[in-house]
């Protein structure tokens, strides 16, 4: 990746749009150089200050996209936005602010309280700055007769939030020449936090070594004489010697099975935990996969049109007259005089 300067970082959010892949892009670009969180995080304030308010929620699904995706490899920018946040959603939650615009904003915050962004605390000042938290307020101090009602009312709208995201939001691109028209979904609202492929490697593993692969405890467990766990062969000790000997194999076999029992239970939650790593990371290539197979079609039908274009150019190249040659005043063709031709005097 390019070196990080503070131009190249105004360059880039100055031609940063609300595609996905733009955004996606200097994501990527803003983690690398996670180093320089702090200088980010303030040309990044600076600019939504003074932006429209479509371009300010682009900028807050940058910010979104850089928050969730770094949480790993650089949780400085969740606290450096932490900071700034509460002024930016006083900013973009002014009078001027559209009821689209502040849904979008009430998802996103919807969706960091669900995943444990920031704390609910953190959240209900950010709510409140954004000026939601306000209106919840008043209308429960209008209406409490209603109240139980609304609550009702309102039970399914998590669900909703969850779910619109991946429906409303997207951006258009005017058409103009060989220009198409694009149609994607913003990734503020659909944000997954796949792990490393390290980490999934790591966990997969480890499984190696889990209990239920453990022959040598199985093996001991195999061996255990029949008379630690069977009480009808109780009949069969004679003295007192043979019951302390039976009585020390049970308390073995005791202390044998309770730590590989345990053991067990943990590597039933290991896998538990494998099983959703591996179930977010399927999901992740998955949405990969689709983008590429996306840009793929796109780049074809580019091309297609570009190879339409060639194939035109040179069928007109063909028809074109011969500019090295003039007609002369016999109707033939005569070279085209140089420039020493022109002044020659003589």
């Amino acid at each position: 990746m390019a070196g990080f300067t503070e131009s190249s970082l105004s360059k880039k959010l100055e031609d940063l749009n609300a595609s996905q892949q733009s955004i996606e892009t200097l994501s990527l670009w803003l983690i690398h150089h996670r180093k320089h969180y702090s200088t980010i995080v303030k040309t990044w304030m600076r600019e939504l200050i003074g932006a429209e308010e479509s371009r300010q929620l682009t900028l807050m699904y940058l910010a979104n996209d850089v928050i969730q995706n770094s949480k790993k490899k650089g949780p400085e920018y969740g606290k450096q936005f932490g900071t700034v946040l509460k002024k930016a959603f006083e900013i973009m939650g002014g009078d001027s602010c559209s009821e689209k615009t502040r849904k979008s904003l009430t998802r996103l915050l919807n969706i960091w309280e669900e995943r444990g962004v920031y704390s609910k605390e953190l959240i209900d000042e950010f709510k409140n700055a954004l000026g939601v938290g306000k209106r919840k307020s008043k209308s429960r101090d209008t209406s409490p007769p209603k109240k139980k009602v609304k609550v009702k009312e309102t039970k399914p709208k998590p669900v909703n939030i969850e779910k619109e995201p991946q429906q409303q939001t997207y951006i258009k691109e005017d058409k103009d020449g060989s220009k198409e028209l694009h149609v994607t979904l913003s990734p503020a609202t659909d944000v997954i936090d796949p792990p490393e492929p390290e980490e999934l490697i790591k966990a997969l593993m480890d499984l190696e070594n889990s209990a239920s692969s453990d022959a040598t405890v199985r093996e001991k467990i195999a061996n255990l004489p029949p008379e630690v766990s069977e009480i009808n062969l109780l009949s069969r000790l004679e003295d007192r010697r043979m019951a302390e000997t039976l009585l020390r194999q049970v308390n073995e076999a005791i202390t044998l099975l309770s730590d590989y029992n345990s053991r067990l239970v943990n590597e039933m939650s290991e896998r538990k935990k494998v099983a959703s790593l591996l179930r977010d990371f399927i999901q992740s290539q998955r949405g990969l996969l689709i983008q590429a197979e996306n840009r793929l079609q796109e780049c074809k039908e580019k091309f297609k049109k570009i190879y339409q274009v060639r194939n035109e150019v040179k069928n007109r190249l063909q028809n074109l007259p011969d500019l090295q040659q003039l007609p002369n005043v016999t109707g033939g063709l005569a070279p085209l005089p140089s420039v020493g031709d022109l002044f020659n005097v003589s």
